[in-house]
């Protein structure tokens, strides 16, 4: 046996790890039964790639998966003209829970369908429900920001591709996360191990959103009629010879909001070049609300929608790649702007809204030499230039005072390169690894509109961080059945900005404030170790273990002003240390067969923890305002302490049997953490226990499903400044239909529509991790109605 064929062996067997995540993971099944069977389809879901071993997509004739042949010898071979592309593999069947079971810690994945009949303007909408993750909600539809297991902006990262998203999300719960679900083919949530190869600051866990804005393959075009059940023609032309083009409609309609969503996809490609475009846009008004906005201010007549909510936003895409055997390189530029109001009592008052605009660029590729020690060298490049506007009445009986009152900006580079090495026989395991390298720089600035010298009638003067990062994983596959994992990660990082020294007790005392020049540097270091077994059954247990440290981040250093659309008067403390964090995570899983299910519990113990701590006295435009009385705005200052978070997520599916020549089975949820500090009392804004069950019946086309989520009341609640919240039950129903069509009679080839009810209770629901949860209700009763096309 020749050593380029043992080594295709050993790739075969080489078991994943999470290095390999960016490039867009698949989730196979298997094939589609008869409909007509009554036996319970077996759907397989495989896991997002870690260490990826990628299969070659057949789609693309100049992407040739490597074998036992010479370089030679596979120019040879794509010279011959090449067979029709077969189709690509399946996501799985819709409805199907896809459990992810080969990660060391958990993966919660939403493929493409989900989202087409979910919906939502934000990622914080779209996984408001899941269990351990629900969305900031500072305005539903227009700005809600994944939070996951009680951890927000300064420890989940959110990614598109590979890079950064930029935009100033993590800068404040008002500002939007400029990835739009339309435009999004799949998320993933990720927490543990992996999240180290994004930073520190994605301690929490990483949103992953990925698309074919650079395309890693080639189009693949319609097959023969005889896939879509139709007589057999003749086989089309090879893509190798042949340009490709394929179109995807996206469209939908809700009533809670009157609201209107449509997007367009291209993607075209032929010989060694493939190339993408996009564009999208939607609009709602005022939404629907089933009672009051206003927990104690019931003598507002708002009548029944939601004062300033309405939003409009927009946004296109295109780029291209040139892909080569061995891989590709490719690039993209993506323009999003969103216009949207801000809900609330300060907010309807001032009619605050945001008006922001950002363009990125991305570099992405991945190349595979044909040698004995590196298998693949991957890089991600991004540059983002943000900027927003937040506006509203300077005098809310004057409507002459209409205006800028605080602007953001954000510049941000960033560029990862990973290079994943040959898996070894190291005689007691093989041993795949992998190690990257990692640069950012970010500039930050938030200026007072009317006085850009003033030191506080801005948020913060502009600001620098430099980022720089090296990480690598090993992992040892003992047997077929067990797994382990060692990773580990060092950064360094330069902040530059400048805050006064404020009195202790936070309250002015006469003396002038100074700006001070602040240059802190921090070194952070972390590691964590896993374990994946395989159990009786098909399932698959894992335990995980970490350290991470994460460095302050800008805002919770150099925040000094007032921040209109939060209504808070932010203070910084450029004393923060390095946050520190122990966790350790044990879980279940289980992704084939009638029953799917997912159990995890974790415990992470906080040294330093940094948190943003309302202190009660409210402050005007500057710090000289603090405790007047009539001042609007609330104090929070940047603290730190030792804080516990404990909890767990169980999900699970269960194929009950056959009916009407479908399957019917059952689905339930439970989430719970629990957050307090060092002394007994509680983390601010803490989601509530969460559980919920349900009803389904699919077929090969039908999707049908009811829902019922209950939240526990909120009592759990910070000493200062917090209120309890209600619980609710948050009822849905949907009905979804897809099949393949004749692209001759219809002009799509495949089609996808459905309807959806949400909070079909109609409803008071109030979000526990929202800083305007008191004053803005989520949406109340209302039907989606969607539909998809891909040509």
């Amino acid at each position: 046996m020749s050593f380029q064929l043992r080594r295709a062996q050993r790739l075969g067997g080489a078991s994943l790890l999470l290095l390999g995540a960016a490039a867009t993971p698949a989730l196979a099944q298997d094939s589609a039964q008869d409909k007509s069977s009554t036996e319970i389809p077996a759907v397989t879901v495989t896991a997002p790639s870690p260490i990826v071993r990628r299969v070659v997509p057949t789609r693309s004739p100049v992407r040739v998966a490597r074998t036992g042949r010479s370089r030679s010898q596979q120019r040879t071979a794509e010279a011959t003209p090449a067979p029709t592309a077969a189709p690509a593999t399946a996501a799985p069947q819709q409805g199907v829970l896809p459990i992810v079971t080969n990660q060391f810690a958990t993966v919660t994945v939403v493929p493409n369908e989900e989202i087409r009949r979910e919906g939502g303007g934000q990622l914080g909408d779209l996984l408001f429900s899941k269990p351990g993750i629900t969305g900031s909600s500072f305005a539903p539809g227009a700005s809600s920001r994944p939070i996951i297991r009680g951890l927000d902006v300064n420890r989940v990262g959110i990614v598109e591709n590979g890079t950064n998203s930029g935009g100033a999300s993590d800068l404040g719960e008002d500002h939007f996360v400029p990835i739009d679900p339309l435009a999004t083919n799949q998320v993933e949530v990720v927490r543990g191990p992996a999240a180290l190869r994004y930073g520190s600051t994605s301690i929490g866990g990483v949103v992953s959103a990925t698309n074919n804005r650079i395309p890693d393959a080639l189009p693949s075009c319609a097959p023969s009629f005889q896939t879509y059940g139709l007589p057999t023609k003749a086989p089309l032309a090879s893509a190798a010879t042949s340009p490709c083009v394929t179109a995807e409609t996206r469209t939908a309609f809700s009533s809670v909001d009157r609201g209107v969503e449509s997007g367009v996809l291209l993607d075209t490609g032929g010989g060694n070049f493939a190339f993408h475009a996009d564009a999208y846009g939607r609009t709602t008004s005022d939404y629907y609300i089933p009672s009051y906005p206003y927990l104690f201010d019931q003598t507002r007549p708002v009548g029944n929608r939601q004062p300033n909510s309405a939003t409009r936003s927009d946004g296109a895409s295109i780029g291209g790649s040139y892909i080569f055997t061995g891989g590709f390189i490719g690039a993209s530029i993506t323009q999003n702007d969103s216009l949207y109001h801000i809900p609330g009592i300060d907010g309807a008052d001032h009619q605050t809204r945001i008006d922001a605009h950002q363009t990125k660029i991305n570099v992405k590729g991945e190349y595979r030499p044909d040698g004995a020690a590196i298998d693949t060298i991957r890089f991600w490049a991004g540059a983002t230039n943000y900027r927003h506007n937040e506006l509203g009445l300077a005098d809310p009986t004057d409507p002459t005072t209409d205006g800028v009152r605080q602007t953001f900006t954000n510049r941000e580079e960033e560029i990862r390169v990973e290079t994943q090495l040959m898996p070894f026989n190291a005689r007691f395991a093989e041993v795949t690894t992998a190690f990257g390298f990692q640069a950012g720089h970010q500039e930050l600035t938030a200026p007072s509109p009317d006085d850009p010298g003033s030191l506080f009638n801005g948020l913060w003067d502009p600001n620098r961080n430099y980022r720089i990062a090296g990480y690598a994983f090993n992992e040892f596959k003992f047997s077929e059945q067990t797994r382990a994992q060692i990773a580990g990660r060092i950064e360094h990082v330069e902040l530059h900005g400048s805050t006064p020294d404020f009195p202790a007790d936070f309250l002015p005392d006469g003396s002038p404030q100074t700006s001070i020049v602040r240059n802190p540097s921090f070194t952070p270091k972390s590691g964590s170790i896993g374990l994946l077994q395989d159990l009786p059954g098909g399932m698959v247990g894992s335990i995980t273990a970490q350290y991470v440290e994460r460095a302050p981040k800008p805002a919770e250093l150099f925040s000094r002003g007032g921040h209109d659309a939060t209504a808070t008067f932010d203070i910084g403390n450029p004393n923060l240390t390095i946050e520190t964090a122990k966790s350790v995570e044990l879980g279940v899983r289980k992704a084939t067969g009638p029953l799917r299910f997912e159990a995890t519990v974790y415990y992470t113990h906080f040294d330093n923890f940094i948190y943003r701590r309302l202190t009660g006295v409210m402050c005007d435009g500057d710090f000289a305002s603090c405790g007047s009385p009539g001042a609007e705005l609330n104090q929070a200052v940047y603290s730190q302490r030792n804080a516990n978070f404990r909890g767990g997520e169980f999900q699970s599916q269960l194929d009950i049997g056959a009916f009407q020549g479908g399957i019917w089975g059952i689905e339930n949820q439970l989430d719970v953490v629990r957050a307090t500090f060092s002394d007994g009392t509680n983390v601010p804004r803490i989601p509530p226990v969460r559980m919920g069950g349900g009803v389904f019946w699919r077929d090969d086309n039908w999707l049908m499903r009811i829902n019922l989520l209950h939240a526990f009341a909120q009592n759990n609640v910070a000493v200062i400044a917090e209120t309890p919240t209600a619980g609710y039950n948050l009822l849905k129903a949907e009905v979804s239909y897809k099949t393949k069509l004749n692209p001759n009679a219809f002009g799509a080839r495949e089609m996808q529509v459905g309807l959806v009810g949400n909070n079909l209770l109609n409803e008071n629901i109030r979000n526990s991790v929202s800083y305007t949860k008191d004053q803005v209700l989520m949406p109340g009763i209302g039907v989606r109605a969607f539909a998809n096309f891909k040509f």
